[in-house]
């Protein structure tokens, strides 16, 4: 798994991208994706140029409230400026390609009363996680950072 061990970590899970959507903007893909396990679905766009992806591959996705690796929260610099004056500290956007910050905005019940979607928007990139209310359940409406990396 990941170094995301505090209580920073929100979810995690890995995921293959079943389809990509046709493209409605230069720089954007809409994944289209399925848990390993096969319990949630995701919906993701992501900026192509950044993190170009692949039907067929495997994602490593975490969400989390703090890019700290004890979880202690993230200080009023950001995690950008951080990078900008060369601190040596590490933290969970390094075992990450592709690192967004953005909110947990909405929450739908399931017709089925056991699942729950859950939607998020980062800068406008879009993100919609469907799955079982348990594995879910850490999410609330809050800030977070999505964290992306393709698994071999």
């Amino acid at each position: 798994m990941s170094a995301l061990t505090s209580d920073a970590q929100l979810y995690e899970d890995e995921f293959k991208v079943e389809r990509i959507s046709d493209p409605k903007y230069d720089r954007v893909d809409r994944l289209y994706c399925t848990s390993v396990d096969g319990q949630t679905s995701m919906q993701l766009d992501i900026n192509k140029e950044l993190f170009p992806v692949k039907v067929g591959e495997y994602l490593r996705i975490a969400l989390a409230t703090s890019l700290s690796l004890d979880g202690s929260k993230d200080d009023e610099r950001g995690w950008r400026d951080a990078a900008k004056l060369g601190s040596v500290e590490q933290t969970l956007a390094d075992s990450y390609e592709y690192v967004c910050h953005g909110k947990v905005y909405k929450f739908e019940d399931g017709k089925d009363g056991q699942t729950i979607k859950a939607y998020m928007s980062y800068g406008g990139l879009l993100m919609a996680l469907d799955g079982p209310y348990k594995k879910l359940t850490p999410l609330r409406v809050d800030y977070v950072y999505l964290l992306a990396s393709r698994n071999a």
